[in-house]
């Protein structure tokens, strides 16, 4: 089992769930949490190195730069409708993430059937 890729998988999926629950309640330590996975799960994707290194990357990045606005557009200026507008495009994008990750392993293992 390659301990790395499941690290990985793990910060993707728990960046999903934690946007998601963000969107189900709305605040800021919710938001924040989200954020900071999310960021933890863009580190270690840099390290990655498989097919779609780069689309899983810039998938995380996007979610990066819809979470951190939208931490800052809840804490300073207090728009909850934006925040979770923004948080919606992080779930697409750590969605997108999954699914890339989904086709590399399917790609992976038909290489070592042969």
């Amino acid at each position: 089992m390659d301990w790395g890729k499941v690290t990985y998988i793990f910060f993707s999926l728990m960046s999903l769930t934690t946007t998601a629950g963000f969107i189900y309640e709305p605040n800021a330590v919710a938001l924040f949490l989200a954020a900071g996975v999310n960021v933890i799960s863009t580190i270690l994707k840099i390290g990655v190195k498989n097919l779609l290194a780069a689309e899983l990357l810039a998938s995380s990045l996007v979610a990066d730069l819809h979470l951190i606005p939208a931490f800052m557009v809840l804490t300073f200026i207090g728009d909850e409708r934006m925040a979770i507008a923004l948080a919606i495009g992080a779930v697409v994008a750590n969605l997108f993430s999954i699914a890339l990750a989904l086709i590399e392993s399917a790609k992976s293992q038909d290489k070592d059937d042969y």
